[in-house]
């Protein structure tokens, strides 16, 4: 199911709420008292709290930097790469073995790497953002050129184009839906590697926001973090298929 038929699904809009609405009610009913827990309306309070004293804000934004900063560093450098592959088979062939190799590291893994590079802080988020972002823009990018009709690439030859003309005028626009895909891919992985790693060593954005809630056994502070990241993850995937929509209807790639 795509977003944005969930969008206009106004009946499963209200499975959320009832389950918080069931949440509340079970807690105060059976008198549930945890650290680890916290009602869903104190929830809310908490979340407005996080707003109202710009908390939610200022994490907000710094994750957002780290993630939307990797994926243009790193899904611009995977895209071009992926155009190269996608063109030059021999290329493709040299760089196989590589790639297969390579992908598989979590970021995760490259952790202690990064910090050992770049020390704590932004720099060290962003590699690793980056990192992630690189491999589906490169291999996405690389299918969707290897797709193109090679009949419009020999008709741009005998048309006497030259080869960057060939790409922006031919390749580019028959490739751009796929790689829109890629790009909404990768902002989703961006998210979840930024939160990640502010999770494990970087005091800043959301991740720690979350973390130190939990560590000052402020359940209900860090409850709302983790629904923000659910709305904001939402939000942005729905964008980027709305644009996707917009700019490609009728494409097969729109579908995906």
């Amino acid at each position: 199911m795509t977003t944005v038929a969930c969008a206009s699904n106004w009946q499963g809009w209200l499975v959320p709420p009832g389950l918080l609405l069931a949440a509340e009610l079970a807690m105060r009913v059976t008198g549930i008292q945890s650290d680890s827990l916290a009602l869903p309306s104190r929830i809310l309070l908490a979340g407005g709290a996080a707003v109202a004293d710009g908390s939610l804000l200022r994490a907000t934004l710094q994750t957002l930097t780290s993630a939307v900063g990797g994926v243009l560093i790193g899904g611009g450098i995977g895209m071009l790469l992926g155009f190269w592959l996608g063109l030059s088979s021999t290329a493709a062939r040299l760089a196989e073995v590589s790639v297969e190799l390579f992908r598989p590291i979590p970021p995760v893994a490259l952790i202690p790497i990064a910090m050992l590079v770049f020390g704590f802080g932004y720099r060290m988020e962003l590699s690793l953002v980056a990192f992630t972002c690189f491999w589906p823009m490169l291999l996405f990018t690389h299918a969707a050129v290897r797709v193109v009709d090679r009949q419009l690439i020999e008709v741009a030859r005998i048309l006497g184009l030259s080869g960057p003309a060939t790409v922006w005028k031919i390749v580019l626009p028959a490739a751009l839906p796929r790689i829109v895909v890629a790009l909404r891919l990768s902002l989703g992985i961006a998210l979840i590697v930024a939160v990640t790693t502010e999770i494990a060593a970087n005091p800043q954005g959301l991740g720690y926001a979350m973390m130190r809630s939990q560590q000052e056994l402020q359940a209900a502070t860090m409850y709302a973090f983790v629904l923000w990241l659910a709305v904001l993850g939402w939000a942005m995937n729905s964008g980027l298929q709305r644009l996707q929509r917009r700019l490609f209807a009728g494409s097969q790639a729109v579908a995906q």
